[in-house]
């Protein structure tokens, strides 16, 4: 595994009493000196901010300060006002002001993240969860950077379909947008970590997992649940359906709902994990599989959240460690 030589290591701080957890989806808590990181989670598309409790909960026992948007499910409705936008029916379609009503909840969660760091001075890592992604590169874009020094995503689209894919592009512009505005890993001054679980390759609907099956072994990742190849083959065929509307790709190595060719951002840390499913709904049914905020896929890569470099190269370390890290120069 390579990693990026980055800036000085954050050190952890102690385990916060249990009921500090509760406040990272709360109105916010009062500012402490003992922390040693803001972490602000933006939620992913159809989630809601309760999604992401144990996940706070982790990072707050690690000594870190979290707040999470407080995005509802119905939240995710106001999409359809868009619909109302001619951009939106010529696939020409920008983030604002179609999507303000989601940025406006974050700043209202890093408003309230930076009153509880603000004693301690901690940097802040924005980390995203799928559309939280892009959306999360907009808010960088609109409301500044200030106090943020890591922006880490987890099984986010960031790239629209390519040019000339026989696919419509389901953000209807947004993607190409944000790939216009703010490409790559676009502020010098924050490491960019991108993050996408190899959980299931896909395939077309006429093809099959053997045919398609790569250097890895086979189709579906090694913490999934395939199971006998029937299993395997519907759901690699349904996650390349989704894949190919995408990336216009079926049979690319991707979470199950996003693929690997649009997870990634130029000039980011690129880490890829194996049999890591896309969202909670992993951990409840058991022919998926953990996602990227359980426990034992959480420390893989908690090190590129913190910026902790002795922890970093400790992971590294580990036999067998089934995560695959590429550096692209910035």
């Amino acid at each position: 595994m390579r990693l990026h030589t980055g800036p000085a290591p954050v050190r952890l701080g102690r385990a916060q009493p249990r009921g500090i957890a509760r406040a990272a989806a709360g109105p916010g808590a009062a500012p402490t000196e003992n922390i040693s990181r803001g972490v602000l989670i933006l939620p992913g598309l159809g989630n809601n901010a309760a999604d992401y409790g144990p996940l706070a909960a982790q990072l707050e026992a690690r000594g870190m300060a979290v707040e999470v948007a407080q995005v509802t499910r119905p939240d995710w409705s106001r999409n359809a006002a868009a619909l109302t936008d001619p951009n939106w029916w010529r696939g020409t379609l920008k983030p604002r002001p179609a999507v303000d009503w989601y940025l406006q909840l974050v700043d209202g969660a890093m408003q309230r993240l930076k009153r509880r760091v603000e004693g301690s001075e901690a940097p802040i890592t924005m980390l995203t969860h799928s559309a939280g992604g892009w959306l999360g590169r907009v808010y960088l874009l609109d409301w500044g950077t200030a106090g943020v020094d890591r922006y880490v995503s987890l099984g986010s689209p960031h790239l629209p379909p390519p040019p000339g894919a026989p696919v419509v592009d389901q953000t209807r512009g947004i993607l190409t947008a944000c790939s216009d505005m703010c490409p790559g890993a676009f502020h010098s001054s924050i490491r960019y970590v991108t993050i996408c679980g190899k959980f299931v390759r896909g395939v077309p609907l006429t093809g099959s997992s053997s045919q398609t099956g790569g250097d890895d072994g086979g189709d579906v990742g090694s913490g999934g649940g395939g199971g006998g190849g029937g299993r395997s083959d519907l759901l690699a065929k349904f996650a390349g359906v989704g894949y190919q509307q995408v990336c216009g790709e079926a049979a690319v190595w991707g979470d199950f709902i996003v693929p690997q060719p649009s997870a990634h951002l130029e000039g980011a840390t690129q880490v890829d994990l194996e049999g890591v499913f896309h969202s909670p709904l992993g951990e409840k049914l058991p022919f998926f599989g953990p996602w990227y905020g359980s426990p034992q896929v959480l420390k893989q890569w908690l090190p590129h959240l913190t910026g902790d470099q002795a922890a970093e190269a400790k992971v590294a370390e580990v036999a067998g460690q089934p995560a695959t890290v590429s550096v692209q120069p910035p």
